[in-house]
C-alpha cells in the first residue's frame, strides 16, 4: 500500500510518466422497439426487452498528474490483450519516455509474464525494460486512481444500453475527449501517513 503512495507523491516527471491502468467489461445491449421520445414532464421510455450482442472490453489509462485518459475497446481481456496494452503504453502513448511508472492490480493477466506468452522474449524485454509495475495490495484495488475515473466513465457514458462495439468505441471517445479538454482529474488526499494512522490496524504489531 505504501509503495503505491509513495508513488502518487512523486512530483511530475515527463521522463518517467505515472499512469494508473485497468480494465472494465461492458455489456452491449441493444433496443427491440424504438425507445418512446421524451415530452414536456416525461423522459424518454424504453421497452423492457432488449437483445444481448456479447460483451467488450475498456482498458483504461489515466494519467492523473495532467488531468489526461484514454480508453481503449477490445474484444476481450486477455494476457495477450494487456500485453498489447502495454506495448501500446510504450510506443504510442509514451515513446519519448525513459520509464513509465504503472499502477495496477494484482489481477493474473497483469504480470510480465502475459508479455512472454504474447511477444518473442527479445521484444518483451523491449517492453517490459521501460515499465515500472506497482501493484495495490489485495483487495485493495481502490487504492488505483483509475478506479475513480471508471467510475465516472460509468456515470457519465456507460449508462445506458449501448449496441455494438462501434457505438461504445465513438461515445468513448466523445467522453475521453471531453474529459482531457476539462483536464479533470482525482484530488487525492491519501498519504502514507494518513494510512498509518487510519489504518493501523492493518500493519503488524512489534512488540
Amino acid at each position: 500500500m505504501e509503495d503505491v503512495l509513495d508513488v502518487y507523491a512523486r512530483a511530475y516527471d515527463p521522463k518517467r510518466p505515472q499512469v494508473c491502468f485497468d480494465e472494465k467489461s461492458m455489456q452491449l445491449i441493444a433496443e427491440t422497439r424504438q425507445p418512446l421520445p421524451s415530452k414536456p414532464g416525461q423522459l424518454e421510455r424504453f421497452d423492457y426487452e432488449y437483445q444481448r450482442n456479447g460483451t467488450a472490453n475498456l482498458f483504461l489509462f489515466f494519467q492523473p498528474l495532467l488531468g489526461w485518459r484514454h480508453v481503449r475497446v477490445t474484444d476481450r481481456r486477455t494476457k495477450i490483450d494487456f500485453a498489447e496494452c502495454m506495448r501500446y503504453l510504450v510506443d504510442d502513448l509514451f515513446p519519448a519516455a525513459e520509464t513509465i511508472v504503472i499502477v495496477l492490480d494484482n489481477l493474473n493477466t497483469h504480470t510480465p509474464a502475459s508479455l512472454y506468452e504474447a511477444f518473442e522474449p527479445h521484444e518483451a524485454k523491449r517492453i517490459l525494460d521501460r515499465l515500472e509495475f506497482h501493484y495495490t495490495p489485495k483487495h485493495g484495488s481502490w487504492l488505483n486512481m483509475v478506479e475513480i475515473e471508471i467510475g465516472v466513465l460509468s456515470e457519465q457514458c456507460l449508462d445506458r444500453r449501448i449496441p455494438d462495439k462501434a457505438t461504445l468505441e465513438s461515445e468513448v471517445a466523445a467522453w475521453e475527449g471531453s474529459r482531457n479538454e476539462q483536464r479533470a482529474t482525482v484530488n487525492w488526499q491519501f498519504s502514507t501517513a494518513d494510512a498509518r494512522l487510519k489504518l493501523k490496524r492493518l500493519y503488524p504489531l512489534i512488540s
